[in-house]
This record gives C-alpha cells, sequence and structure tokens, in this order.
C-alpha cells in the first residue's frame, strides 16, 4: 500500500509540473472579450529600425474570442476607425492584422497599402485587463520603385474598459 500511494503521490506532482497551466476552463483563462482601449504611441517610434516621432493613436476595439484549448484562441476584433481582423492566439501572445489602404505614398502621387499588425500579449508585471506590445505596418517590398520596405513599429498598449 505504501509503494501505491507514493507512486500516485509522484504521479500527481509529475502531472501539475508537465501538463500546461489553463489546460482547464481554457475560455476563461485565455479567451479575450469585450470592449478595450487599443493606443498607439507615436513617441517611441521606429521607422527601419531610426526612432522618431509618429502621430499616436488611440482606438476603441470591440474584441470577441473564444478557446478550444490554451493554445487555440481565434477571434475577430472590430476597431472604431473602421476596419476589422482575425485574432489569432499562438505561443502566448496575440496577432491581429489588417490592410491600410493608400498606406506608403510615393513620390508620383499613387499611395500603395500597408499591412498592419498588432501583437501583444500579458505584460509583467501583469495587470488584469491590460496587455502590451507592438503595432507594426509595413509597405510592399519594391513600393514606388525603391527596393526597400517601408516599416513603422510603435508600442502598444490595449486596456479593458469598465
Amino acid at each position: 500500500m505504501t509503494f501505491r500511494r507514493a507512486l500516485l503521490a509522484t504521479a500527481v506532482i509529475v502531472a501539475a509540473t508537465i501538463l500546461p497551466p489553463g489546460t482547464a476552463g481554457a475560455d476563461d483563462e485565455i479567451a479575450i472579450n469585450g470592449t478595450y482601449i487599443a493606443f498607439s504611441d507615436g513617441r517611441w517610434a521606429r521607422t527601419n529600425d531610426s526612432r522618431h516621432d509618429e502621430r499616436s493613436v488611440t482606438q476603441i476595439w470591440t474584441i470577441t474570442s473564444s478557446c478550444t484549448t490554451y493554445q487555440d484562441c481565434t477571434g475577430q476584433v472590430v476597431s472604431d476607425h473602421g476596419w476589422s481582423g482575425e485574432l489569432v492566439y499562438l505561443s502566448g501572445r496575440w496577432r491581429v492584422s489588417h490592410i491600410v489602404p493608400d498606406w506608403e505614398p510615393c513620390f508620383d502621387g499613387t499611395a500603395l497599402p500597408g499591412k498592419q499588425t498588432f501583437v501583444f500579449w500579458v505584460g509583467y508585471p501583469p495587470e488584469p485587463g491590460v496587455y502590451v506590445g507592438w503595432d507594426k505596418t509595413e509597405g510592399p517590398s519594391g513600393a514606388c520603385g525603391v527596393n526597400r520596405v517601408l516599416d513603422i513599429e510603435m508600442p502598444f498598449r490595449l486596456t479593458r474598459q469598465g
């Protein structure tokens, strides 16, 4: 009997350390839903790895998401700036992208679209309802006849309203 109890205790300890956190009730622990303030801080923007100021942007996001496991979450973001995008959770980070029309102006007066991607995660130390990350927008390679991708990256903060 003592051997069986020791074996059971060992199995419980091993299971507790091997099984990933959040496997029970993953939807409650990982999924994010509700209205959030999305803030991209232009004071710390970088363009092609050089820091400079950009205009800071504040949006209101309505987020709906659900998880089937602690690793498999998807959802939707709807912004008050008129765009929406598919939300995906992967490796502890949320990601949502959308296309910004006429984002990169060219010398000839035309403009090309950019792809804006927000990547965010729970900050450290964790604050309830607050996520931190990056807002990065990239133009297409070779845009406007220049063989260099234009990208702008800004720190990003997502805060639950209410």
